[in-house]
Order: structure tokens, then C-alpha cells, then sequence
């Protein structure tokens, strides 16, 4: 091992800001910089100046304040070599940030490099709603407010939230469960989340929920998107920064850092699916997130046995669902070190930075050995995983390449063609119901395939009670049935159910 080539964390900061007048709250630039001072402070102090290397993930919160990389430099009073912001806020950033600061500290191109993130959405929101603008509670929604849709959005399908869903019913479709069965899952595993985060200092919401309180609508726990309540998703109304300080272990070594306080940088692994959601081979499951899981346990020379904690992303149930069956990771363990998107908090693009510091913090108090991190981002698209360690691990070194996006490709099926002109007859692939703020639908839709197997979308209006009823029925699986797509006054297909 060339110790002046491996990789260690040296300092973890997370920042929470609860001020209630937002124009005396953080906004991201504050909120990045007092996490970077507080992963100093944890390493001991004086990395800042030696910063060599600064990446950034995107926000949305202040997009007028981006780019906000030089603003970060600034705030710590420091000129890295490199700077360096994502293109987006996408949930993978975090890890592919941490790898690729991995590989500079590996390649010697860096000697201390740093990697931060936030978002203010608490504080935007209460600002606009204080000068009388228009708030929208959908935070990634706004981003597309002006632009003309695409074919998916003029069906409702824009934001997250509205695409995940096609993946919970698709994948409980293939995984022979019942609606009941697949909400009691997810249950199960958000309860587990939220007695994680009422652990967590850092957590946003530390409140303990039963299974029963997520997965029932309430007025407290309204309907967001089908199957999905509340209490299901990510909530992104926060004000959290969090970074994470990488150095080489002869770095830190020759600054005095105590071993017991390093924590090393295993190998990762990344493969994404198609941009568009529509072009993709199916939504039961992601070849993406198979290989970026099973490679990063293979480049680390680690079994699903030895890895002692996880953070499996946790936008939606469906991710870490589908993430726990590829590895093995049973459902009444925790599949995360902060408390999940929910609990935890959803700054965006920004949470896996606070689950690399929770999971450093987590393997230094003796939690274990190996700690499992995988982000996803985008609409189920990217993917990115990678190990921590409280001791070197046997055969990794720096770089690597850790692109396996070959292998995700040979994984695919045959992709359908999108047929957007198509009306006629047709079998539902998969779907999901949209919910007003007062719990009541607003519409549905529909994925499904014509007769020679393309794809094509088609909505169900929310006054149809019977086509509501009968996509939101607790006794009858809709995916597989068949329909007839016609077209509405205003152009878009309506979902027509054969008896």
C-alpha cells in the first residue's frame, strides 16, 4: 500500500438551519461553507487552506446564485486548483464526487481535496410566499415552469415524484405481491428510517413513525402520487449543507491525525439507465443499479455478509426495494445511517453527502467495519455506489476506472419503440395517480403497449371515478390488463378500461 496514494476521510461537517425568518436564514453559499468549517473542525483544523481540489453538487433553491463554486472559494477565503460544480443537483453526486476525488488524491493531481453541497428550499419557499409569489410545493417541478412540455410531461410525468411511482407498481406487479404487501414493505422499512434519524442529531424530522402512520393516508399523510403518501417521499423542504474533507493516509499521518479517526475510501462503481424515461427496457427493475451494487461489492473483494452498515438511497420505496434484493440486504435491518430522504432530510442533489458524513461518524464509533453508500439520481436513472472502510482494504488502490456502463448495457433488454401518434387498443405496462393538495386525483396515467409492443401514454381524467377506482383497486392488479386509448378534445390519448 502507497500510503501517499490512499485515500482517507479526515472530516465530516453537517449543518441544519432552523432559523424561522428566512431572510435571516442560510441561504446554500452559507450553508457550503459552514459545512466545509465544520468537517474542518472535525478533522483537527487547518485543511482548508491546503484544499487543493473543490467540487460542488448543483442547487435549486437560489439558481440565480449559480455557479456557486467560486462563491464557496470565496466564503473559505481560498483559490483551488480545481473547482468544479455538477451540471445538476442529481441524488449520485455526492458518491461520484467522492470517488473522483478518490481517483486525484490516488493519481497525486491532489493533495487535500473537498466536496460539499445544500439547498435553502425551506428559506426560498418562506421568502417568495413573504413577497407575495407563487409558491409551488414541488421543488423540481418549478424547474420547468415556462418551458414547452415533452411528450411524458404533457402527461404528468415531470418531476420525480411523478415517474418513481411507475416503478413501485411495476416492480410489486413482477414481484407477485399485493398492494397491501408491497405498502406494508415500504412501511416497515420507513419506520426503520425514522427511528434512525430520531437517533441522529443531524436528522431533519426526529419523530419515530409506526408502519401503520406512514402508509395511511391521513391529513397529515396525504396522497401524493399512487401508492405513495407523504410520509413515502422525499422531503426536500429543507435548509441542510453537509462535506466531507479527503486527504492521503501520509497526509494526514504527517498532520498527526489519530488512526482510529481515519476512515478509507474503497473502490465505487457507476452505470446509468437511458435519459429518457421512456426509453428504457422496462421499469420492474434497473440493470444500472444491479451492476453499480454487485461491482462495487467485487472491486472491494467484499460479500453482502461482510458489509456492516448501508445507505441504500431513499427517494421513494421503490429505490432501496429494489437495491435490498439485488444485495441481499434483508428488510428489518436499516438501510440507512441518516434517516432516509424523509426523515433524514432531501436537500436534492446534496443528501449522500450527509450520508458519507453519518457514515464515517457511524464506522468511527465502532458501528463496524464496512459501510455500503448508494445514491441514485435523476428520474431512477443514475447510479453510483461505493465502500468505506475503517481499515485498508485488501487490493484496492487509486485510480480506477469506475465506469461499468458496458456492463449495465449488455444487462438490457430490447427497448420499445415510443409510439406518440398511436390510439387504439393496448396493455398497461405500468401506471400511477396524481393527487391534488387536498387528497383528491387529479389525473392518471397510463404506460402502456400496442399490439406490435410499442409504447405509448394515455391518461385517465380524475373525474373518472371507475378509471380511478379501478387503477387504485387494493384487490386487482391493473398492470397486464387491457384498454383502449382514444383521443380527448384537447389532443391527449384518455385510457378507455376493457370490461
Amino acid at each position: 500500500m502507497d500510503a501517499a496514494r490512499t485515500p482517507v476521510i479526515i472530516g465530516v461537517g453537517q449543518i441544519n438551519d432552523r432559523t424561522e425568518d428566512p431572510f435571516a436564514a442560510m441561504d446554500p453559499v452559507a450553508l457550503m461553507v459552514a459545512a466545509l468549517q465544520a468537517a474542518d473542525c472535525d478533522g483537527g483544523g487547518g485543511w482548508i487552506k491546503a484544499i487543493d481540489s473543490l467540487a460542488v453538487v448543483d442547487q435549486i433553491s437560489f439558481r440565480e446564485m449559480n455557479p456557486l463554486v467560486d462563491a464557496v472559494a470565496a466564503g473559505l477565503g481560498i483559490a483551488p486548483a480545481h473547482c468544479f460544480q455538477t451540471a445538476k443537483p442529481m441524488g449520485d453526486s455526492p458518491v461520484r464526487l467522492l470517488n473522483e476525488a478518490a481517483n486525484r488524491i490516488g493519481s497525486g493531481e491532489s493533495i487535500v481535496a473537498a466536496v460539499v453541497g445544500a439547498e435553502a428550499l425551506r428559506t426560498a419557499a418562506k421568502r417568495a410566499a413573504a413577497n407575495g409569489g407563487d409558491v409551488d410545493h414541488n421543488a423540481m417541478r418549478i424547474r420547468h415552469k415556462g418551458v414547452a412540455p415533452i411528450y411524458r410531461q404533457r402527461y404528468g410525468l415531470t418531476a420525480p415524484v411523478d415517474v418513481y411511482p411507475l416503478y413501485e407498481n411495476a416492480t410489486r406487479s413482477a414481484w407477485g405481491q399485493t398492494l397491501a404487501e408491497a405498502q406494508a414493505e415500504s412501511g416497515r422499512i420507513w419506520a426503520l428510517f425514522s427511528q434512525v434519524a430520531t437517533d441522529n442529531p443531524n436528522a431533519w424530522l426526529r419523530a419515530p413513525k409506526s408502519v401503520d402512520e406512514i402508509v395511511t393516508p391521513s391529513p397529515a399523510n396525504r396522497p401524493i402520487a399512487f401508492p405513495y403518501p407523504k410520509l413515502m417521499v422525499a422531503n426536500s423542504a429543507v435548509n441542510q449543507g453537509a462535506g466531507f474533507i479527503v486527504t492521503s493516509l501520509a497526509q494526514a499521518r504527517a498532520r498527526g491525525f489519530g488512526d482510529d479517526r481515519l476512515i478509507f475510501v474503497g473502490h465505487g462503481a457507476a452505470a446509468h439507465e437511458p435519459d429518457d424515461v421512456l426509453a428504457r427496457d422496462g421499469y420492474a427493475a434497473s440493470a444500472g443499479m444491479r451492476v453499480s451494487l454487485e461491482q462495487t461489492l467485487a472491486a472491494n473483494g467484499l460479500t453482502f455478509d461482510q458489509i456492516d452498515l448501508a445507505e441504500l438511497y431513499s427517494c421513494f420505496p421503490c429505490v432501496p426495494k429494489m437495491a435490498r434484493r439485488i444485495i441481499g440486504w434483508p428488510e428489518d435491518r436499516p438501510a440507512s445511517v441518516v434517516g432516509g430522504l424523509t426523515f433524514g432530510g432531501g436537500p436534492i442533489g446534496n443528501y449522500m453527502s450527509h450520508a458519507i458524513a453519518a457514515m464515517v461518524d457511524r464506522l468511527r464509533g465502532g458501528d463496524g467495519q464496512h459501510g455500503l453508500l448508494f445514491g441514485n439520481g435523476g428520474f431512477a436513472t443514475y447510479n453510483h455506489s461505493i465502500v468505506l472502510s475503517r481499515a485498508p482494504i485488501p487490493g484496492v488502490s487509486f485510480p480506477h476506472n469506475f465506469d461499468h456502463q458496458a456492463a449495465a448495457e449488455a444487462l438490457r433488454g430490447p427497448v420499445p419503440i415510443v409510439d406518440q401518434d398511436y390510439a387504439g387498443p393496448g396493455v398497461i405496462e405500468t401506471y400511477t395517480v396524481f393527487y391534488d393538495r387536498e387528497g383528491a386525483p387529479s389525473a392518471g396515467v397510463v404506460v402502456a403497449r400496442n399490439p406490435v409492443g410499442d409504447r405509448f401514454l394515455a391518461r385517465v381524467p380524475g373525474d373518472d371515478d371507475a378509471g380511478i377506482a379501478f387503477l387504485t383497486n387494493a384487490n386487482a392488479d391493473p398492470i397486464g390488463t387491457s384498454g383502449i386509448a382514444v383521443e380527448a378534445k384537447d389532443g391527449l390519448l384518455e385510457w378507455l378500461i376493457i370490461n
